[in-house]
């Protein structure tokens, strides 16, 4: 897990995304065109949160999210995902 410079505003959090399937269960190798964007990463920061609504995740968390949740940005040359809390399904 990264550590960033960069501190999310109210209830956004940075998440570095999981590395995608390299090869199946079987063991073919999955080709890069055909890669699923990965839908599972660690939280590596959070926002202090709304009035009214705490954050519930917290750094070094295990996520999961929706397919086409957050907005991709690079940092310091790597990829990271920033989102709303609310667009976190579950910690695993």
């Amino acid at each position: 897990m990264s550590k960033v410079n960069i501190k999310p505003l109210a209830d956004r959090v940075i998440i570095e995304p999981a590395a995608a399937e390299e090869k199946t269960a079987s063991g073919i190798i999955i080709p890069d065109t055909a890669k699923e964007k990965p839908q599972k990463g660690s939280v590596v920061a959070v926002g202090n949160g709304k009035k009214d609504e705490p954050i519930t995740v917290k750094v070094g968390d295990s996520v999961l999210y929706g397919k086409y949740a957050g907005t991709e940005i690079t940092i310091d040359g790597n990829e990271y995902l920033i989102m709303r809390e609310s667009d976190i399904f579950a910690i695993v």
